[in-house]
């Protein structure tokens, strides 16, 4: 690996043409050159789908692991290991359905990771299903007569469960997204960043211009210190605002509280196991049953 570089060699990428994961791909290589990323110390952890298929095109280390899955992965791989910057990157089927309580519990524990979400609301990989944000009315193959579920609202949902960074971009707006994700990496704990895109196969409501005609920035006066203010406007539906909701700086990391740190900053895979002191727990363990 070249430091500094995320360039990838593959040149088969199957997405469809005009699909916003392009533009998600280069804004996510762009800010983690400019962050100042070496490729050798990231690791990118993804699910199943469209979205999930990112860490095949950047040049990086990276683990592709079951539906709905990335975010226990890349807990552990942040625990075990803090000297590599983590980043969960999935669509919001991956994320918000099959991963959805992996979603809630991640932010309760508030580890050091970054978490990217492509929302397009549909599954785009099993032909055009409706996802957890699909909105109200959306018809599909499965929901014909339109969905009749309330839309997931993760930006409300995080900002509920006090996540520590929140935070929603849009493929569309390249220079914007590109902040709120150097910002999301900068930061010491959670950081959830939805990114709104367009699937231009399977979802013809929700498209490019439908986002730019239903999207705008957060007011400069908007203050992301408080938690009042970002939900009130995270429950905001039309138009859904884009920019840093919620942001704490200072609270303790998962991996800060697991205390395997205080005394030796080591990762774990250069200590050496104390098997007699191993012996000892599960004989103590086994005495007490």
């Amino acid at each position: 690996m070249k430091p500094n570089s995320f360039d990838s060699q593959c040149s088969d990428i199957a997405w469809c043409p005009g699909c916003g994961n392009f533009s998600i791909l280069e804004i996510m290589k762009e800010t983690m050159a400019d962050v100042g990323l070496d490729p050798r110390s990231v690791v990118l952890v993804s699910g199943i789908g469209q979205a999930a298929k990112i860490p095949h095109y950047i040049q990086t280390h990276f683990f592709n692991g079951l539906h709905g899955r990335a975010l226990p992965v890349a807990t552990a791989i942040r625990a075990a290991n803090p000297n590599l910057t983590v980043i969960a990157e999935s669509g919001d089927g991956d994320m918000y359905g099959e991963g959805g309580n992996h979603f809630l519990h991640t932010v309760r524990r508030n580890p050091n990771l970054t978490m990217i979400v492509h929302d397009n609301m549909v599954y785009g990989l099993t032909k055009g299903q409706a996802s957890p944000t699909s909105q109200k009315g959306f018809k599909t193959p499965v929901q014909w007569s339109g969905v009749t579920n309330e839309p997931l609202n993760p930006v409300a949902l995080a900002i509920a469960l006090n996540a520590s960074f929140v935070a929603r971009g849009f493929s569309g707006d390249l220079p914007g997204t590109r902040e709120i994700l150097a910002q999301a990496i900068r930061h010491q704990g959670y950081a959830l960043v939805d990114i709104l895109q367009p699937c231009v196969t399977f979802n013809r409501k929700n498209t490019f211009r439908w986002y730019k005609e239903h999207t705008c920035p957060l007011p400069k006066t908007h203050d992301w210190k408080s938690r009042e203010a970002a939900f009130a406007k995270a429950i905001e539906s039309d138009p859904l605002s884009l920019g840093i909701f919620f942001r704490e700086e200072g609270r303790p990391t998962f991996e800060e509280n697991l205390g395997i740190y205080q005394t030796d900053s080591r990762p774990l895979y250069e200590r050496k196991t104390d098997v007699s002191f191993l012996g000892q727990m599960i004989e103590r363990q086994f005495g007490e049953i």
